[in-house]
């Protein structure tokens, strides 16, 4: 599988295992999947402290115990900032929550830290205190943040020492607000509206890597497009397309995503080895530019 550089600094896979649907699989199962995982080139598994309450976290650290060895070839990400209905940015909550994903995964440090969702109420201050407690301490080697705009960034970055390399965010084909609202500048129709600041720009010229959550969804966790009768010039585009590659419809779905030269990791989130042995081989595939923008407008894109 080809690799990217995170923020310029850490190699790490093209697809990342998200572990939020760990939390109840049985070991044998957990087993499985991340067996699939390594064997198809994935070193990079992110998780969140609310993972299944923490549950995630827990089963995959069994793995590694069962594994002895795995966790010095592999590159481990966790979140904080959610619990009790709010977000928490404060150095007690952050530290805490960091010695809790520590202890259930079972390892001493973490490769990546990201605040999962914004805190209106943070301190930046108060942020850069935790970082640099946890980075002296060895328990966190790099940071980065989730769902954040760019002047979210750029207020932390006003107190935060460490660089804040990752930012991980909502896209797919059919939620494609990065790129739409770039294509319709100047434009007054409903897909002019920019929802994120011109995030996509922003992350190529600062280099920070985009982590793409939900790469097969559209809304809020309604459903996947593919295979979905709400979506069939979609789906007649990746069925077509899918011929070519000899990959699934999810397949060119996911290499659509890493055909972006913003290289932004995808998350894919399967539980199931064989759906995610084929988002992993979308990873070697490069499609042509007209492929793209095909796919693009079967989505129900407009170009202006």
């Amino acid at each position: 599988m080809k690799t990217i550089q995170i923020g310029g600094v850490l190699p790490v896979s093209a697809v990342s295992l998200g572990c939020m649907r760990m939390s109840g699989l049985s070991d044998a199962r957990v087993d499985a999947i991340m067996d699939c995982a390594l064997e198809n080139g994935i070193n990079h598994f992110d998780h969140a402290d609310i993972y299944g309450g923490g549950n995630s976290e827990r089963l995959f650290g069994g793995y590694l115990k069962r594994h002895t060895g795995v966790r010095e070839k592999i590159v481990i990400q966790s979140k904080c900032s959610i619990h009790d209905g709010q977000y928490d940015f404060s150095k007690e909550h952050i530290l805490k929550s960091v010695d809790g994903t520590l202890s259930r995964l079972g390892v001493e440090y973490l490769d990546t830290l990201l605040l999962h969702r914004p805190d209106t109420l943070m301190e930046p201050e108060e942020v850069a205190e935790a970082f640099d407690t946890l980075q002296s301490a060895g328990k966190v080697r790099h940071f980065g943040v989730s769902n954040h705009n760019m002047m979210q960034m750029e207020l932390l970055k006003t107190a935060v020492k460490q660089p804040l390399i990752i930012n991980q965010l909502q896209f797919s084909v059919t939620e494609a607000g990065m790129v739409t609202s770039g294509m319709n500048v100047n434009m007054k129709n409903a897909e002019s509206v920019m929802h994120d600041g011109s995030f996509l720009e922003y992350s190529r010229i600062k280099n920070i890597t985009i982590q793409t959550w939900s790469p097969f969804q559209y809304g809020f966790f309604e459903g996947t497009f593919v295979d979905n009768d709400r979506f069939p010039e979609l789906n007649a585009k990746l069925a077509e397309i899918s011929e070519v590659y000899g990959l699934s419809k999810t397949g060119v779905a996911a290499a659509w995503i890493l055909r972006h030269p913003a290289n932004m990791q995808l998350i894919a989130g399967t539980m199931n080895p064989e759906h995610l042995a084929d988002v992993c081989k979308a990873a070697d595939v490069t499609l042509t530019r007209s492929e793209w923008y095909d796919i693009y407008r079967a989505a129900g894109h407009c170009l202006p």
